[in-house]
C-alpha cells in the first residue's frame, strides 16, 4: 500500500498518499519568451501533465512568470505553475508571490559549490546551518503568506561542499541535504513540502529515497515524494531508466507525484508516465509494500554457482526466441519448436518433449516445472531450464539442485513481492542456483511493454539479483532482443554500448539539446563502457553529470565546455566543433576507438 503522507495543496492539485499519483514535465524555453513558454505550458497539459515547471534562474525571469500565469488563465488553463529555482534565492522570493510552488535544490540555494576539499568541525558545520537559515527563512515565510508550496529538491552530484566533505557523494549526503531545509521548515511550522532525490543511476536514486523515508520515519516526517530519473535520455532508453528507478519505488508504495525526465519535446513524458502508472495500477496493494531487505540501500549482487554460463561472475544472459542480433549482440540462448537447420555456433533452448540426448550439444531442455523434471528421464547432464512456481518454493527444492540446472521464475504468475520473497528464501537457505527472470506481454503498445518489463524484470536486477532475462512478445517478436539488452544495459548488469546522460533540456539551455544529443551519439556509440553526458547548461554540469567519464556542458550563447570528470578540461568552445573537440579529448585520454566499418 502507498507510504502515507501529509496532503500537499499545489493550486487546486493535491498531492499526497490520499490522492492519484500526479504526473508533470517542464518546459523547454526560455522564460522570458511568454508566447513560446505558454505554447508548450498548453502542450503539457493537454497531454496530460497536472503540474507544469518553468526554470527561473534570475528574477527577471521570475517576475515573466506572472505574464505566462496570466496568458493561460486567459486562454482558460488553470493548471498550477512551479518555478524551478537552483543559484538565486532571490528569484525564489519572487517566483513565490507568483506561482503556486517554487523548487529549490539544496545543494546550490545557499551554499557556492567549489569542489574544495575541507574538514568541517561540529561549530563550521553549524555555521554553514545559520546561513542557510537566514536565506532559507524569508522563503519560508513569503511560502507561508501566499499559499505557496515548495519541493525541496536534491540531486545527485550538486550536493554542497560541505555535505561533500562529510557524507561523500551518496545517497546518505543527498538524503542529509534536503533533510537540513526540512529541520529548518519544521522549525518554522512550514509543511507543505514535496521532496525529491533524483539522479541519472537509478541505483542510486531508489537507495535515495528509501534512506530519506527512513530518515524522515526517525524524526516523525511524513511528506509526499515527487520522483524522476534525471537526465534520463531519450527514446526507449530514457523511457526504460525512468520506468526502472520510478517504476520500482512506486511498487513499493513509494512517491506521490512523478516526472519522465526525457530528452525530447515535454509533452512527450506524460503518456510515458502515465504508463508507468498504469503499470502499477494493476499490482495488488497488499502487495505494494516497502523494502526492508539487506539491498534496501545498498548494491549487493547475490553470489550464485557458475552453471554453463550463467551465474558465477558472469553478466546476465539473454533469452529469446528471435535469433536476430541487436546493434552486433546476439541472444546468448535462442528458444525454438523446430529443431531442424540448427546453427552449431548458437545455443539453444526447446520443450523436453522435443529434446533428446543424441541431439547436437548446443541444444538444452526446457521443463514447465520440478514435477515434470523430476518425472523426466530424459535430462541433461550438462544443462536444465526449469520453470518453477515461486509461491509454492519450499525446502522441497533443495532435492531437486544439482550443477546443471538453471531455474526460471515466470513473472506472469506472481508479482515483483513474490520473486524479492523467494530470492530471500533461497538465500536463507544458501540455495545458489543461476535464476532467469522470464515475462510473456501482449500489449498492443510497444512502449507499455517496455515500462511493464523494466519495472517487472529490470527492478530485480537494481537488487542485485538475475541471472538472465527472458522476454516474449508474440506481437513485438522483432523488438525483444533490443528490450532485453537495453533493460541489461540501463540496470548497468551487462553494458554493451555507451551510455548517456542527457538532461531533458529547459530554459536555461543555450543549444538544441535533442540535436546536439543525436550529434554525440553518432559520433561516439561505438564507445562500449564509456558514460558520455550532455548538458544544456552549468546546473547540469559537472555536480549532476556525477559519474559521466566526459562531459558536453553548455556555457552560453553558441558555446561549450568539455569536462573530464568533473574536470573542465575546454571552455567555451564553438558548438559549431564542439563535437570534433569531444572527440578530441577522448582520443587524448586513450578511451578512443575506432569504429568498425
Amino acid at each position: 500500500m502507498r507510504r502515507k503522507t501529509l496532503s500537499v495543496k499545489i493550486g487546486n492539485v493535491l498531492i499526497g498518499s490520499d490522492h492519484s499519483i500526479k504526473t508533470q514535465s517542464m518546459t523547454t524555453v526560455s522564460t522570458m519568451d511568454t508566447d513560446k513558454s505558454v505554447e508548450e505550458a498548453i502542450r503539457i497539459i493537454k497531454a496530460g501533465g497536472q503540474l507544469v515547471r518553468f526554470t527561473a534562474p534570475n528574477i527577471n525571469e521570475a517576475k515573466n512568470l506572472l505574464n505566462i500565469k496570466n496568458t493561460l488563465e486567459e486562454k482558460g488553463y488553470d493548471t498550477p505553475l512551479v518555478a524551478d529555482i537552483h543559484f538565486t534565492p532571490n528569484a525564489a522570493l519572487e517566483a513565490s508571490t507568483i506561482v503556486e510552488k517554487v523548487r529549490i535544490n539544496p545543494g546550490n540555494y545557499v551554499d557556492k559549490k567549489k569542489f574544495e576539499v575541507k574538514e568541517y568541525d561540529d561549530k563550521s558545520y553549524s555555521d554553514e546551518i545559520e546561513k542557510i537559515k537566514e536565506k532559507f527563512i524569508p522563503l519560508i515565510n513569503s511560502c507561508k503568506d501566499n499559499n505557496v508550496a515548495m519541493r525541496i529538491g536534491t540531486n545527485h552530484g550538486s550536493l554542497s561542499d560541505r555535505i561533500m566533505n562529510r557524507f561523500g557523494d551518496t545517497p546518505l549526503g543527498m538524503v542529509e541535504s534536503a533533510m537540513e531545509f526540512l529541520r529548518i521548515s519544521k522549525d518554522n511550522d512550514y509543511n507543505q513540502i514535496v521532496l525529491s532525490m533524483k539522479s541519472s543511476n537509478p541505483i542510486v536514486m531508489i537507495h535515495a529515497y528509501r534512506l530519506l523515508v527512513k530518515s524522515m520515519e526517525n524524526e516523525n516526517m511524513h511528506y509526499p515524494l515527487h520522483l524522476g530519473v534525471t537526465e534520463a535520455g531519450d527514446g526507449l532508453d530514457g523511457r526504460i531508466k525512468s520506468a526502472l528507478g520510478i517504476g520500482t519505488l512506486l511498487s513499493e508504495g513509494i512517491g506521490d507525484t512523478i516526472r519522465v525526465s526525457l530528452t525530447e519535446d515535454p509533452e512527450f513524458e506524460i503518456p510515458a508516465a502515465e504508463k508507468i502508472i498504469k503499470k502499477i495500477n494493476t499490482i495488488p496493494e497488499k502487495v505494494r509494500v516497502q523494502n526492508n531487505n539487506k539491498r534496501a540501500f545498498s548494491f549487493s549482487k547475490r553470489e550464485t554457482l557458475l552453471v554453463g554460463n550463467f551465474g558465477g561472475k558472469n553478466p546476465p544472459l539473454v533469452i529469446s526466441s528471435n535469433s536476430k542480433a541487436f546493434e552486433g549482440n546476439y541472444p546468448d540462448f535462442i528458444f525454438i519448436k523446430d529443431l531442424k537447420n540448427l546453427d552449431k555456433s548458437k545455443k539453444y533452448i526447446t520443450n523436453n518433449k522435443d529434446w533428446n540426448k543424441k541431439q547436437l550439444k548446443n541444444v538444452f531442455p526446457y521443463y514447465s516445472s520440478l514435477k515434470d523434471f523430476r518425472k523426466s528421464k530424459n535430462t541433461s547432464g550438462v544443462l536444465n531450464f526449469i520453470e518453477v512456481d515461486i509461491k509454492k518454493i519450499t525446502n522441497t527444492i533443495i532435492q531437486t539442485i544439482s550443477s546443471n540446472i538453471v531455474l526460471v521464475f515466470n513473472i506472469n504468475e506472481c508479482s515483483r513481492h513474490d520473486f524479492l520473497n523467494a530470492f530471500t528464501f533461497l538465500e536463507e537457505k544458501e540455495i545458489k542456483v543461476p535464476i532467469i527472470l522470464k515475462g510473456n506481454y501482449d500489449s498492443s503498445d510497444f512502449e507499455q511493454i517496455a515500462i511493464d518489463a523494466s519495472i517487472d524484470l529490470g527492478s530485480i536486477f537494481l537488487e542485485g539479483m538475475g541471472n538472465g532475462i527472458w522476454i516474449q512478445s508474440e506481437k513485438f517478436d522483432d523488438k525483444i532482443n533490443e528490450l532485453s539488452f537495453l533493460i541489461l544495459q540501463n540496470t548497468r548488469t551487462r553494458i554493451f554500448k555507451t551510455d548517456y546522460i542527457s538532461c531533458p533540456s529547459c530554459g536555461r539551455t543555450k543549444f538544441d539539446l535533442q540535436k546536439t544529443t543525436a550529434l554525440v551519439k553518432k559520433y561516439t556509440n561505438h564507445l562500449k563502457g564509456l558514460k558520455i553526458s550532455v548538458m544544456g547548461c552549468i546546473v547540469n554540469g559537472p555536480g549532476e553529470m556525477a559519474d559521466a567519464d566526459y562531459g558536453y556542458v553548455g556555457s552560453g550563447d553558441g558555446v561549450i565546455s568539455l569536462y573530464k570528470g568533473k574536470e573542465l578540461v575546454k571552455r567555451n568552445i564553438s558548438s559549431k566543433n564542439a563535437v570534433n573537440e569531444l572527440i578530441h579529448l577522448i582520443k587524448d585520454n586513450d578511451d578512443w576507438i575506432d569504429p568498425k566499418n
